[in-house]
């Protein structure tokens, strides 16, 4: 049996969240870890270019991953390659994170684990991700300013992404498998008189490109079984995510299954913080994700000095 590691801290996960945590708890002195099951950067690594991030001319996402790991090691942040199989809440109400590289001792875990895009699963999605497909609208919408943009969803996030690209090309058409939408009567009435196309009853069967780039997408009309195939230089999914929350199902969860957390990034189980996509925020940025990170890692802190305190 492998001998347990005790840390203060002990972070799930490492995306951009994840590590802003462990840069800002290292830094405050605490003995941190990140687990991460393959590689740290999270779904930056797929991201081609960013231009939004403060401070940065345009970067790749691998390159800026790589920026925010080298700055967490930098400040004593430990980063261990395991995958995490259970998180168990002990009697004097520490936690002992189990994982293929043997047990972690700490009174505070940091769920950095995000949430995976719902995917249309057709051919070319995987292969032009990050070169024409694409899952956030404010990260890659400018790469595509005034250029033919497909969304492909029906819900709040689809017409609300829509209107933003909107805004980059007068050329903008939303495709939604069924015959109505699901997101709220004002978003819809709002992409209307945007002068944002809708296609309805349609389902993507591939998408297509050339050269490393997206070119068309081909559809089949769910109605007739027409198959129809028209260029596009973007194509925009937004057909759900899921939070990944499968390690922590003790602590609750909002209506989309996020988890809920306070204004200190703790979630309803005492010394468990919640960080960047996983957890209920209103806006999924790197920005925010590692703001995140460090709003939780000050208040972690300050949750373990309360701990010590009430023992002693």
């Amino acid at each position: 049996m492998a001998e347990s590691k005790s840390y203060d801290v002990v972070i799930v996960g490492g995306g951009p969240a994840g590590l802003a945590c462990g840069q800002y708890s290292a830094r405050a002195g605490r003995k941190t870890v990140i687990l991460e099951e393959m590689a740290t950067g999270g779904q930056t690594m797929v991201i081609d270019q960013i231009e939004n991030y403060p401070g940065l001319e345009k970067i790749s996402g691998y390159e800026l991953a790589m920026k925010f790991e080298q700055q967490a090691i930098s400040f004593g942040c430990e980063i261990a390659y395991a995958t995490v199989q259970d998180i168990q809440r002990l009697e004097d109400e520490s936690f002992v994170v189990n994982t293929t590289d043997g047990p972690y001792c700490t009174p505070v875990v940091v769920i950095a684990t995000g949430a995976k895009h719902r995917n249309l699963e057709v051919p070319g999605e995987a292969e032009f991700t990050g070169h024409g497909v694409s899952y956030c609208a404010t990260c890659d919408g400018p790469f595509f300013r005034k250029k033919r943009i497909l969304v492909c969803g029906g819900g709040d996030s689809a017409c609300q992404e829509a209107l933003f690209l909107s805004k980059l090309s007068d050329d903008v058409t939303i495709c939604h498998r069924r015959d109505r939408f699901r997101a709220q009567a004002s978003l819809v009435k709002a992409m209307q008189e945007s002068g944002i196309k809708t296609m309805m009853d349609t389902k993507v069967l591939s998408i297509n490109g050339q050269g490393g780039k997206v070119t068309s997408v081909t559809f089949q009309n769910a109605i007739t079984g027409e198959t129809f195939t028209q260029d596009y230089a973007g194509v925009f999914i937004f057909v759900g995510s899921i939070a990944q929350t499968q390690l922590v199902p003790q602590c609750k969860k909002d209506d989309f299954g996020y988890l809920a957390t306070d204004s200190h990034r703790m979630t309803s189980v005492p010394g468990i913080f919640a960080v960047g996509d996983v957890r209920d925020t209103p806006f999924r940025q790197i920005v925010t994700a590692a703001a995140d990170g460090a709003v939780a890692a000050h208040y972690a802190s300050e949750y373990i000095d309360e701990r010590v305190g009430q023992k002693y």
